[in-house]
């Protein structure tokens, strides 16, 4: 049967006005189309009682936290940003494994949420999960931050509030039509897929300040020069080893970046992207002259099977 998104738009808005009522909501949103839809939703449904809060746990990429708040703002909905690095890098300092580090992200994540929507008066989370991320939790794929319910762990046992999901049951494409129905920006609907865990899942092993610094640089650089290139994901990752280089004809350590971009319907599989090997080379350059401390770029030509999108 085909997706009909108008009577999904209506139904769900009849469904979150009479979950929350006359109380207040938060939307933990981090400008990506699934958060952004949800918040959109239970705006129409509650309108100012929902209170749209962007996160910046300091693995964001540069200038989002503004640029996501300011654009909600447009929107006209109750945006919100607020400064939380310090408990995340506390929280993944030391850790290595992968699923390690995304659980101990999915507990800070929602143990911020708590106190802030405890400060807010919000008795309620709208939250964007999509099938997709329910699928690959529960098969022990890669946790995703925002499951719980579906492994046994009550939010509201555990963090004090009811999560509502409305988005639960669709994968991205059917979350992109909805986007689109309810008229949010092109740039929003079709926004390409980022890690609810942020650039944290783009660093192999500790995160630290300095190395989400050298993926984010890398970051920018791999999206300003695939911005033209359609493709689901476009990204760069910082491997944990370091290479031999070489600078003024001496031996050089240093760092490994390396770049992925990927087609995909709804990220349950994916195939490499063919990019032409003169953007490749741009790219390349332009990550060695900005970021003095790599020294190897490499391109990744696997596809999902047998790897994952992202690299934990």
């Amino acid at each position: 049967m085909k997706f009909d998104p108008e009577g999904f738009i209506n139904e769900k808005i009849s469904w979150l006005k009479k979950e929350i009522g006359n109380e207040i909501a938060f939307a933990a949103t981090s400008g990506g189309v699934d958060s952004t839809v949800c918040a959109v939703l239970a705006h129409r449904a509650v309108g100012k009682r929902v209170i749209v809060g962007f996160l910046d746990d300091g693995l964001m990429r540069e200038g989002e936290p503004d640029e996501v708040v300011g654009r909600l703002g447009r929107m006209g909905l109750n945006a919100k940003l607020y400064c939380v690095a310090d408990p995340f890098f506390e929280a993944l300092k030391g850790l290595t494994d992968p699923e390690e580090k995304r659980k101990a992200f999915r507990e800070t994540f929602h143990r911020t949420l708590s106190h802030l929507a405890k400060e807010e008066g919000a008795r309620f989370l709208v939250q964007g999960t999509i099938a997709a991320d329910v699928v690959e939790t529960k098969r022990g794929v890669k946790s995703q931050h925002n499951v719980l319910d579906q492994i046994g762990i009550s939010p509201f046992r555990e963090y004090g509030f009811r999560v509502l999901e409305p988005l639960v049951d669709l994968y991205k494409p059917e979350v992109r039509e909805v986007g689109k129905r309810l008229g949010l920006p092109r740039e929003v609907f079709q926004r390409r897929p980022f890690p609810g865990p942020a650039l944290s899942v783009r660093v192999l092993g500790e995160v630290t300040p300095a190395k989400v610094s050298t993926v984010r640089k890398a970051t920018k650089i791999v999206e300003e020069e695939t911005a033209d290139l359609k493709c689901f994901q476009a990204f760069a990752v910082l491997m944990n080893d370091m290479a031999t280089g070489v600078e003024g004809g001496r031996r050089k350590f240093g760092e490994i970046v390396v770049v992925r971009a990927v087609d995909s319907k709804d990220a349950m599989t994916a195939t490499v992207t063919r990019m032409p090997w003169e953007r490749l080379e741009k790219i390349r350059n332009r990550i060695l002259e900005d970021i003095p401390s790599v020294v190897k770029v490499l391109y990744d030509i696997t596809p999902k099977p047998p790897s994952t999108i992202e690299y934990i």
